[in-house]
């Protein structure tokens, strides 16, 4: 017995399968696209480097100010003399050090690492002193510290003229 129906390009079987094939090959190619877009975000989701503090008059001469160690890792310290901004990441493995004013040291709760209120340390497992951050007073008169700028005590960057802001300035009453 021979089909009667004339001779076709494609079966019915043959469109249906095809078309799975398509659906298959565009599903991939969509999943891939997607993942390829994953590796390059719209967004930068970095805070800005530069971070407007306050005016000097808001910090109490002793006080170490934790306000900024949420939002920006940094704490501000006030001496009799004037400032430093210490980033608030141990150097053993980068927890977040705690202020006790009792003790009146930095303590490390993952290792126990101790530093003084300049940021030496003097117990545990961490293997040198707090890093300091670069800080400025603007023409506003506010402190700015900028995060991106690091200054290590063992390179002897803690001497340099942006690791210690003078307060009151020479001259100024």
């Amino acid at each position: 017995m021979t089909d009667p129906r004339p001779p076709t390009l494609w079966t019915r079987r043959d469109v249906q399968t095809r078309s799975g094939w398509a659906l298959l090959s565009a599903s991939l190619f969509a999943g891939f696209g997607a993942f390829v877009r994953l590796l390059f975000p719209r967004v930068r989701s970095e805070p800005p480097t530069k971070v407007v503090l306050g005016r000097p008059e808001d910090f109490a001469v002793g006080e170490v100010s934790e306000r900024f160690k949420k939002s920006h890792r940094l704490i501000v310290v006030r001496e009799a003399l004037g400032f430093y901004a210490l980033r608030s990441v141990c150097t053993h493995l980068g927890c977040v050090p705690a202020w006790s004013a009792a003790q009146d040291k930095f303590k490390c709760p993952c290792h126990g690492s101790g530093f003084h209120r300049d940021g030496v340390n003097f117990e545990g497992p961490a293997p040198r002193p707090l890093e300091r951050l670069a800080l400025a007073l603007d023409a506003d008169g506010n402190l700015v510290a900028d995060t991106a700028v690091v200054l290590r005590s063992e390179r002897g960057e803690w001497a340099r003229d942006d690791a210690f802001v003078r307060y009151p300035k020479e001259g100024r009453p």
